[in-house]
């Protein structure tokens, strides 16, 4: 049988350990020429074939639920699930997700795009499924780095307190997240891996009973029982901790060993309540470039399959933010010993690796534990520290209660760093960075920025680490700068609450903020060549905002026009009318940013064409909104 014939996981049952072996290699090769043409996660799908094929061999997917944890390691479930045909539309616009997604297919029983919520989601299922007197199996997959996350360990601690409610959790351990992984339980399972007796018995046993004469070959249907059991003796304590909470645990079973991965699921499978079987994996499994750079090939742009090397871009690039943000903290984290870099396991993606090879003992990498991440942050800036909390905007929402108990109420000067905030592309809904300006704008005593462009960043930054009045938030988009000159050092901090006029007109005010204000100029000479001239301010700060220049320039003008890459519902735009109509100026407005949609995975210039937000589409619209008699005469319609 051919991968390409494989349209239901059903499909599998009966196949031997040969035909699933082929079909592991079909898997890998079309998981690793897709990634490579088009780009997305590598590592952890090519990881968990053998593991995928293993679990579904024992189940029944028209009736038994299977939960993968974040899901960019669920690409073998996606192929093998009916979108082998058009997989090679991976992260595109209208083709397959990258992630985890209810719509997609009937066989994702859950979507995810974070970490740490299959437990949860998969208890949540079992509890129902009793609850109704139903019959069906649950599997939730979690990774090592996953275990981090605190999420998952409150659903292991509820889990284990419900001894009659049947659940299968498949503990994924490569040993990494995306970065290499942190803190006790990490360690502790790596110590089970790689534990003399365990490599004893895992490498040596079952070659040292074959050298037993006239025994060995006789052996060999007992072999593996035989081993499981000297190895469950010669370490004891495996499992104790999982044991303790309450799941009957079995393992550390091979991932890659299809015969023992199908014999120790569908021995799970007759264990009545919780079981945690732990799958001991290697990330990137097969491709050996990827086997020996497990963070670098996490994730891939379009690459050589051959080198491994990056399809380079036919025109140079601007720096990325990140980049930007890094360079400037280190050289800022340099002159103050007092500065501590944050990341919750997203060193690489945020920047902060750089700070971690300079000044090791200035950075802390959490683990999937953004709520901890916040509330050290929060600590750290009680004694004097001047803590920089690196994350997501997307993965900042998981630790809101956080920003609001433990900094906020307490005034504590933490700087939170948020990266990848607005659209960015290819990661779908789980991961753009939408709702920060709208969740952070409500909250008594935090200040917030974005700059417009990677040098106003590096000022930006200097501003953030400068300030001690309390918490400040500084938002930035993922990708390219726009080339303007960079300074090394001898930046200015920023007028707090102060924006700037960029251009002056009589006929509109269009008000940027970050990553729209560079637009707003491009739409102010669009308008021009319409006979429409436009004051353009770039607003810097959303909070405080900048009352004093917006308010009489609004009144004098009479037309206002808000430009953010965010979500309208309580945003920028929201901010300024909510200023207007509190200082009494009742003047025409219009907000341009996200509505209120969920923004699907596309490129990200593909997503601002859907939703109105380029230049000339922002032209459009202002004219149609407050200048119909120069719409009429240019002919947009």
């Amino acid at each position: 049988m051919h991968l390409s014939e494989i349209t239901h996981p059903n499909q599998l049952h009966g196949l031997s350990i040969r035909q699933l072996q082929q079909i592991a290699r079909q898997i890998r090769d079309k998981h690793l020429q897709t990634v490579a043409a088009s780009g997305g996660h590598l590592g952890p799908g090519l990881g968990v074939v053998e593991l995928t094929l293993g679990l579904y061999q024992t189940l029944d997917l028209d009736r038994d639920k299977v939960i993968w944890d974040v899901g960019h390691q669920a690409y073998p479930h996606k192929l093998i699930t009916g979108r082998y045909s058009n997989f090679d539309t991976l992260r595109q616009k209208d083709g397959i997700a990258g992630y985890l997604k209810r719509g997609e297919s009937k066989f994702d029983h859950f979507g995810a795009g974070h970490a740490s919520t299959s437990i949860s989601a998969g208890l949540g299922m079992a509890l129902a499924r009793d609850a109704k007197g139903e019959k069906f199996k649950v599997a939730s997959i979690i990774g090592d780095g996953a275990l981090t996350g605190g999420m998952a360990l409150e659903a292991i601690n509820h889990a284990g307190h419900l001894p009659k409610t049947n659940l299968l959790v498949v503990l994924n351990d490569n040993e990494m997240s995306i970065s290499p992984n942190v803190g006790a339980i990490p360690r502790y399972l790596n110590k089970i891996r790689l534990s003399p007796p365990m490599q004893f018995f895992t490498d040596s046993f079952e070659e040292q009973l074959k050298q037993i004469p006239f025994v060995g070959e006789s052996l060999s249907p007992e072999l593996a029982r035989i081993k499981e059991g000297m190895k469950r003796l010669a370490v004891p304590k495996v499992g104790a901790v999982f044991e303790e909470l309450g799941f009957t645990y079995m393992g550390p079973v091979d991932g890659h060993n299809l015969e023992e991965l199908i014999a120790t699921f569908q021995q799970a499978h007759q264990i009545p309540g919780p079981v945690l079987v732990h799958v001991a994996t290697t990330k990137g499994k097969g491709y050996e470039i990827a086997e020996n750079d497990q963070v670098g090939y996490h994730a891939q742009s379009p690459f050589n399959v051959a080198t491994g090397k990056a399809i380079p871009s036919n025109t140079p690039k601007p720096p990325q933010y990140a980049k930007v943000f890094a360079h400037t903290l280190v050289k800022l984290a340099e002159q103050n010993p007092n500065i501590i870099g944050i990341t919750a396991a997203m060193a690489t993606g945020t920047g902060l690796d750089k700070l971690q090879a300079k000044l090791p003992n200035q950075y802390i990498d959490v683990g999937i534990a953004e709520q901890h991440a916040i509330t050290l942050a929060a600590g750290l800036a009680s004694e004097g520290m001047r803590p920089v909390a690196a994350i997501y905007s997307t993965f900042l929402q998981r630790g809101y209660d956080q920003i609001i108990h433990d900094v906020c109420i307490q005034k504590l000067p933490v700087f939170f760093c948020l990266d990848r905030a607005g659209i960015v592309g290819s990661d779908g809904p789980t991961h753009q960075g939408m709702y920060d300006i709208a969740y952070l704008r409500c909250i008594p005593n935090m200040v917030m920025m974005a700059p417009k462009d990677e040098a106003e960043l590096q000022r930006m930054i200097v501003t953030g680490v400068e300030y001690i009045d309390g918490p400040i938030a500084m938002r930035y988009p993922r990708g390219n700068g726009y080339g303007v000159p960079l300074m090394e050092e001898g930046w200015e901090p920023l007028e707090i609450g102060k924006a700037e006029i960029l251009r002056n007109g009589d006929d509109v005010l269009l008000i940027g903020y970050g990553t729209m204000v560079y637009p707003a100029m491009q739409v102010a000479e669009i308008l021009s060549e319409h006979g429409v001239e436009a004051t353009v301010i770039n607003a810097r700060f959303v909070k405080p905002l900048d009352t004093e220049l917006i308010c009489p320039l609004a009144q004098t003008i009479g037309r206002v026009v808000t430009l953010e890459e965010g979500c309208i519902m309580g945003g920028f735009g929201s901010a300024v009318a909510e200023a207007l109509l509190d200082a009494d100026v009742v003047v025409p407005l219009k907000r341009i940013g996200v509505p209120d949609v969920l923004v699907e995975h596309a490129e990200p210039n593909q997503s601002k064409a859907e939703l109105g937000l380029t230049s000339p589409q922002i032209a459009e619209t202002v004219l149609k909104a407050f200048f119909k008699q120069q719409v009429s005469a240019v002919g947009i319609s």
